[in-house]
């Protein structure tokens, strides 16, 4: 009797054992297949799928973020249009902070608000009809032999923030140095 419960632990044993075997052996057999080219397509479809789904969530988070910042946007410009009900500006000239030009501030009044706003003055040749005042310029003309200058004209194109502007401006700047040799040399000959 005594084999015959020793037996049976033993006969279970193996019986378990030889199960647990068939089990592995059918969970390999699920998960890697017989062709080797289908397991390499199994291998590169998981990158595949990857980054798809992380090229999926970078599109929405842009999309999120555009739209956030669309908001915030939105409610700045509302809040700019409540805080000033008033529509007639009235706007001074650009103040430089130091000197004749550079960097400086506007005033506008309207009823009982003031505001200040930043404004530039250019410091090249454009400085005498202020960065209110936008012209349209001709090309230049040739170099006149006795003022050794050449000159355009421009024609006003916008007058920004209620500005007094010429309609037409006249600019001149110095000919090329070989102008002016020319010109004193034809100054020279003319005298004999």
């Amino acid at each position: 009797m005594q084999c015959g419960i020793s037996c049976s632990r033993k006969a279970a044993a193996r019986f378990q054992e030889r199960r647990m075997r068939k089990a592995a052996a059918s969970w390999d057999t699920c998960t890697s297949t017989t062709n080797p080219a289908a397991s390499q397509r199994a291998g590169r479809m998981q990158p595949r799928g990857l980054l798809l789904l992380l090229a999926l969530l970078l599109l929405a988070a842009t999309a999120e973020a555009a739209k956030a910042k669309k908001a915030a946007a939105s409610l700045a410009e509302k809040a700019k249009k409540e805080g000033s009900e008033c529509q007639d500006w009235r706007w001074g000239p650009c103040v430089p902070n130091s000197k004749d030009c550079g960097l400086g501030y506007r005033e506008g009044t309207c009823g009982d608000e003031s505001r200040k706003l930043k404004c530039k003055i250019p410091c090249n040749w454009k400085k005498k009809f202020g960065a209110d005042c936008k012209y349209k310029f001709e090309s230049w003309g040739g170099c006149s032999a006795q003022t050794g200058v050449k000159t355009r004209s421009g024609i006003l194109k916008k007058a920004l923030y209620n500005a007094q502007c010429e309609e037409v401006v006249y600019v001149s700047k110095p000919c090329a140095a070989k102008m002016k040799a020319k010109a004193k040399a034809k100054k020279g000959k003319g005298k004999d």
